[in-house]
């Protein structure tokens, strides 16, 4: 009986900060630890509630390419270094890419 492969698993994590050299050393940090192949960051702005308020504030959003396995290890090193009280860390899984982005993805962060 042959043995089943579970399917590999990419996913993008969306994480904002508002401060570019925490947002470098998060992506560097993540990319050699192996936890993530690719860190993008763009300059936002972000209209947001926080503690009974509307805010408004410049950010960089992270766009962190993974895998569900690299998943928690990535919330806690994120959450380790991230600034704020409550950082925003989502997960969206990749249904379709390319095959052979996907694959040189999944060669940096192993088996």
């Amino acid at each position: 009986m042959r043995e089943e492969v579970m399917p590999v698993k990419n996913m993008v994590v969306l994480c904002t900060v508002d401060d570019e050299d925490v947002a470098r050393r998060i992506a560097r940090e993540l990319i050699e630890k192996k936890l993530a192949a690719c860190v993008q960051m763009a300059k936002i702005s972000s209209v947001y509630a926080w503690e009974g308020k509307i805010e408004e504030g410049d950010e960089l959003l992270c766009l962190i390419k993974t895998r569900e396995d690299k998943y928690d290890l990535l919330e806690e090193e994120i959450k380790r270094m991230h600034p704020y009280e409550v950082p925003e860390i989502i997960a969206v899984p990749i249904e379709r890419g390319s095959p052979k982005y996907l694959a040189w993805l999944n060669s940096w962060l192993g088996p």
